[in-house]
């Protein structure tokens, strides 16, 4: 089978589409026919040897797709060849086919599209984590997003809103804020052409955000701190400006404020049935129409390396897909 193998820690250039053994199943595992695989910031970190979790050179990259099941091992219930299905795994997703356990399948519904479905766990599910489990947010609540027409950033946005929040959308450039308010945003910070700070003061009357959810770090960080309300809850998702703030604590202690820190796939490993949890109630939300995941590109997978620099470059909103399977997979 093709897949896409990592052979050197560097950058998207490395990677090469090669044929590689079928994954053999095993008792509690499933076989998925991957139709489409969803490109993450995290997986250029992987790449490049600087992610949390690691694997020994080489590996296949990837970790999240949808496709349909095709065959299980002894000892799985709940799911059965022909279901649609999505996931995501931390390595062997960009490949036409993947051995997961059956666990970690969550199913599509009716009707809803195998695109759709390959985009929605990874961002959606870190967007409801921050606000649920980390920020603990309440309805009425005003909410920041930052790098908001990104995939975890417009996931955050639509999540935050069925979640009952105000939210602002911060993003680098007009058309990208325009996704993020075509997404359900209340308000839209251009941060290329506005101040942060004082649009986030003039826009909420001067109190200030509850929650910042920031998957940037950097000078949007800074700015939010100065910008927040009293006991405000600020989620610490990611770096992908490049530079990890240094957080004032003094700031903290005098407005109360909490700063969190957050990996959403952690949670899987240690509280299974919280990430099960979400995931059902993403989907009910998606299903009802509340969640309308982005996909702005759909590359083949030989073009896997263009499809990780639209990243790069900040050319994408939402997420972008590489086309493995098609919805005939």
């Amino acid at each position: 089978m093709r897949a896409v193998i990592c052979p050197q820690f560097g950058p998207p250039e490395v990677l090469r589409v090669a044929d590689v053994p079928r994954p053999e199943i095993a008792p509690g595992m499933a076989r998925v026919r991957i139709a489409y695989a969803a490109i993450n910031f995290a997986d250029i970190v992987m790449i490049e040897g600087a992610y949390q979790k690691k694997r020994p050179l080489p590996f296949v990259a990837g970790m999240e797709y949808s496709g349909v099941v095709t065959e299980c091992g002894p000892g799985v219930a709940g799911v059965a060849p022909g279901d649609r299905v999505m996931s995501f795994e931390f390595f062997d997703c960009f490949a036409d086919e993947i051995v997961a356990p059956a666990a970690h399948l969550y199913p599509v519904p009716d009707g809803k599209p195998l695109t759709e479905a390959a985009a929605l766990p990874v961002g959606y599910g870190t967007g409801h984590g921050a606000l649920e489990w980390r920020a603990r947010m309440r309805p009425g609540e005003w909410v920041l997003v930052h790098g908001a027409a990104g995939g975890v950033g417009l996931g955050t946005v639509e999540v935050a809103k069925a979640m009952g929040g105000t939210v602002i959308a911060c993003a680098g450039g007009a058309g990208k804020v325009k996704r993020a308010l075509d997404h359900g945003a209340d308000y839209g910070i251009d941060y290329t052409a506005e101040d942060i700070r004082a649009r986030v003061l003039e826009i909420t009357g001067g109190r200030g955000v509850d929650v910042v959810v920031d998957p940037v770090g950097g000078d949007a960080w800074e700015a939010s701190l100065r910008c927040v309300n009293w006991r405000a809850r600020m989620v610490i998702v990611g770096f992908a400006g490049g530079r990890v703030p240094q957080i004032p604590a003094n700031i903290l202690l005098v407005k109360n404020v909490a700063a969190v820190g957050y990996w959403w796939g952690d949670y899987r490993e240690k509280r299974p049935a919280m990430m099960r949890d979400s995931v059902a109630k993403l989907t009910d939300w998606w299903r009802e129409g509340k969640l309308r995941p982005h996909v702005s590109h759909i590359l083949p997978m030989e073009e896997v390396t263009e499809a990780m620099n639209l990243l790069v470059r900040r050319e994408a909103t939402g997420r972008v897909l590489l086309d493995i399977g098609g919805e005939e997979a």
